[in-house]
């Protein structure tokens, strides 16, 4: 038989290359996308020498249009169905929401949301009809705290991820589809790089509070072979994440509203 095939989106860098390597050293063949061409190459030609494993490389934007199905399109063109699905890409944009350009909201709602809500709609049946389904949801322990001003709409999409994992867990439970909300806190990768924040984060917060893309990526895997709905990476952010649900709302906007401005730039 073939060996299964992991889709990861986002996988350039960071959480999704972690990702990649983790499936491939558990015998899956991997299916990498993200903007740059390059770097998929690179990771590809070692998850080959490394593991043995097929390494398809698709360069895509996933912001646009017909993304979705353009990738997807390229899978099955290679005779090949998604049994791992990792809905990894994304990014974040700081400041003010009314100083922003909407199209540039626009297109991360796209990646964030409109991506991870198609590629898991299209695959689904599928791993539904084999009975075999794998489907991680990065999240972020900032879609189960308290909003945060200046990164307006990111803790709004992770919110949206954390509760359509649940569902799609409670729908497909005893199908052998599960189906995982990631949600880690400070991590070391490009992410912070992005948006602009890394300086702050890192002289605002200890370094305990910090992850490798590596331990999250293997706590995910984890996650969702366990069939867990909800994964929250690390003690420190378990017990954030705890103490958010314990706080009334108006305790932890008040919070989050005295101390914002320390992580990201306004």
């Amino acid at each position: 038989m073939p060996r299964r095939l992991a889709l990861i989106t986002g996988a350039s860098a960071g959480i999704g290359a972690a990702f990649a390597r983790i499936y491939a050293s558990n015998g899956y063949d991997v299916a990498l996308t993200a903007r740059r061409a390059e770097r998929l190459e690179e990771l590809s030609n070692e998850l080959t020498l490394r593991y043995g494993v097929e390494a398809l490389v698709i360069p895509a934007d996933l912001a646009e249009p017909g993304a979705v199905d353009a990738v997807l399109g390229r899978i099955t063109a290679e005779g090949r169905e998604v049994d791992a699905l990792v809905n990894n890409a994304g990014y974040s944009i700081s400041g003010a929401y009314a100083g922003s350009e909407w199209a540039a909201q626009a297109a991360m709602l796209q990646v964030l949301v409109g991506v991870v809500c198609e590629a898991s709609h299209k695959v689904l049946p599928g791993m539904l009809e084999r009975r075999f389904g794998r489907i991680v949801n990065v999240a972020s322990l900032a879609g189960l705290i308290p909003a945060s001003p200046h990164a307006t709409l990111y803790g709004a999409c992770k919110s949206f991820l954390v509760k359509f994992s649940q569902t799609l867990h409670l729908e497909t439970l005893n199908t052998g589809v599960h189906v995982s909300a990631l949600c880690p806190g400070l991590t070391y990768s490009e992410f912070h790089d992005v948006d602009g924040s890394r300086a702050r984060l890192e002289a605002a917060t200890p370094e305990w509070m910090w992850m490798g893309a590596d331990e999250v990526a293997a706590h995910g895997y984890e996650a969702v072979e366990a069939n867990r709905p909800v994964s929250v990476t690390g003690a420190p952010n378990k017990a954030i994440a705890a103490s958010a649900k314990l706080i009334p709302d108006d305790w932890g906007l008040a919070l989050i509203a005295s101390q914002g401005g320390r992580f990201r730039p306004r």
